[in-house]
């Protein structure tokens, strides 16, 4: 009864059947631990921060370049602050301001950009406190540059003189006569009349939409997967249920008139004889006798 699934046809059909679960539960597996690392990190990175609270500051050179490691720590940095920016749009507890971004020039004759606080209302009609002269040092939590588009930031430019959208060394080359860090702190302490600004978690490492986009596609692979197994079962019960029927004589396999082959041309000449000859038969026995 289950020899038609030693047929050509039905070997094609098993051969995909047995490719396509493995790949199915691979990309399935796949998914899920992209979204278990996703996990991963969001609980490293909010060690971390905690951990950075508590550890001793470090020179900024040692820090450097900031990766998901060193993003958040406290770092120290000594120089003359320069040329300010504000950067509109930023929200902190639920209110809208602004921050106060600094540069500060240090002995490599580079410039790191310094968020020295927070301020609510508009950035271009509340007027923020001048930078502390001569020679600081500052200490804050260390940051990547940001990325337009995310964490907050807006991806829309054409800001007001005097303002950055983002702060990050490709935003501020153009606004700033100095070279650049890549990378930029938030003072643990505010300057006075301003708040401090939070240190946010490194870029992919939060359960963001990412995450549970990697959660569903698991589902849907896993679900693929059973998909495969359920149309090969039901495959092949069709054939053995109509492999039943035909031993039960409950279906008859009519030929296709048109896959008929066609009489030789000898027989047909012999079959129209055959037919004439009947036919003269039957003149003949029809006459009438004398």
């Amino acid at each position: 009864m289950y020899r038609f699934l030693l047929t050509p046809r039905w070997w094609g059909i098993n051969v995909f059947i047995l490719l396509a679960i493995p790949f199915c539960v691979f990309m399935g597996s796949w998914q899920l631990s992209r979204f278990e690392d996703r996990v991963q990190d969001h609980r490293d990175a909010g060690e971390q921060a905690t951990a950075a609270k508590t550890q001793a500051p470090r020179p900024l050179a040692r820090l450097l370049p900031v990766d998901k490691k060193t993003s958040g720590m406290q770092a120290t940095a000594t120089g003359r602050y320069g040329k300010q920016l504000l950067v509109p749009d930023r929200e902190l507890d639920d209110k809208s301001g602004f921050y106060v971004l600094t540069m500060l020039r240090t002995d490599d004759g580079r410039a790191l950009p310094v968020v020295r606080g927070w301020l609510p209302g508009d950035a271009g009609t509340t007027k923020a406190p001048a930078a502390p002269a001569g020679e600081v040092t500052v200490t804050g939590a260390l940051q990547a540059s940001e990325s337009p588009g995310s964490n907050g930031v807006p991806a829309a430019g054409g800001f007001p003189a005097g303002q950055t959208g983002a702060i990050s060394s490709a935003s501020l080359v153009n606004l700033v006569p100095y070279k650049l860090y890549d990378a930029w702190i938030t003072l643990a302490e505010a300057d006075p009349g301003m708040k401090a600004v939070p240190a946010t978690a490194p870029s992919d490492t939060g359960l963001d939409l990412k995450a549970f986009q990697n959660l569903g596609y698991t589902g849907e692979w896993f679900v693929f997967a059973g998909f495969v197994v359920f149309m090969w079962f039901r495959l092949m019960r069709r054939e053995v249920e109509f492999a039943q029927d035909a031993e039960l004589g409950l279906t008859e396999e009519t030929p296709d008139p048109g896959l008929t082959p066609a009489p030789a041309e000898g027989e047909a000449s012999r079959e129209a004889s055959r037919e004439d000859s009947d036919t003269g038969s039957a003149k003949v026995s029809s006459s009438p006798t004398a």
